[in-house]
This record gives C-alpha cells, structure tokens and sequence, in this order.
C-alpha cells in the first residue's frame, strides 16, 4: 500500500539496517491501473545487502508519502519524479520542479508525452543567474550556436 510506504522505509532502515537509499524510480504502466510503480533501491552497507521495494499509485491519487525523513538523499529523487512523471510526494518540504522551470505544465517522461515534445514558451528571460547547487532550471535557448554561446554555464574545456 502506497500510503505505508514511510512506515515500511522507517522500518527497513532503522530495523534491518538499510542505511542508504541507492535511488527511486518510476514507471509510467500508462493504459493500466494503477497508473505508475515507484521504485525504492535499499542497500546496507554494513551487510552488503541490497532490498528492492515497489508500491503503485494510482493516476487518481498521483501522491505517496515522501521518504525524506528516512534517508535525506531521497530529496532530489523524490522531486526529479515529480517534475518528469508528476508524482506528488506529501510532506516534502521543497517540493518544486528540478530540471523544467516553473510554470511547465507537462511532465516529460510520461508514456502519453509526444516523442518530439509539446510547444511552450519559454519564460522571459532564460537565464537571470548561475544555477544554484540544490538544482535547475536548466532552460537553454534553441540556436545553432555552440553550447558556450547557448549555455553560458557550459565549462570552457580550454580554461
């Protein structure tokens, strides 16, 4: 059950010792319900374990409860399936898009997103600083330019 997915992570990493969360995925089941899969890959690294755990959520739904409180690393994990599949994580506390901007009203690894995309605009001013490390936007503008001129936070390989 999706809503115990938090009870179960708190209990496998305080109890059996899975004391790192490798990653969380999804899968968009598009045309089945529910809807989407999500993944939790556990390790313990003191027993050199590995635990694999999947919940569904319904399209209806779209939302879990979010795992931050376990393990801190899921907090790039859970907002980077919420900005490409559109997955809800409750309780999160920074909730936003990672790698779209604010404002996209698609989500991009959705099985019913078209192959050669959905047209948008492009907010007004593409770049107003250096993209801080907790995460994008990283929105480029479309150019035959080299990606120095198109990407000015490309790293020069001559520098």
């Amino acid at each position: 059950d999706a809503e115990q997915i938090f009870e179960v992570c708190n209990f496998a990493k305080r109890q059996l010792g899975f004391d790192y969360l490798v990653d969380i995925s999804s899968v968009d089941n598009y045309g089945e319900d529910p809807r989407w899969t999500v993944i939790y890959e556990l390790r313990s690294l003191a027993n050199n374990v590995e635990l694999r755990l999947k919940t569904d959520v319904s399209e209806e739904k779209s939302e879990l409860p979010s795992v931050l409180g376990v393990w801190r690393t899921a907090n790039w994990h859970e907002r980077e399936i919420y900005d490409m599949m559109g997955i809800r994580f409750s309780g999160h506390p920074d909730l936003r898009r990672i790698l779209m901007w604010e404002g996209y009203p698609y989500f991009p690894l959705r099985k019913d997103f078209p192959l050669a995309g959905k047209p948008t605009d492009l907010p007004g001013v593409a770049f107003t600083q250096i993209s801080p490390m907790e995460g994008g936007p990283f929105v480029t503008l479309p150019s035959s330019a080299d990606a120095i001129s198109r990407e000015p936070r490309v790293r020069n390989p001559e520098e």
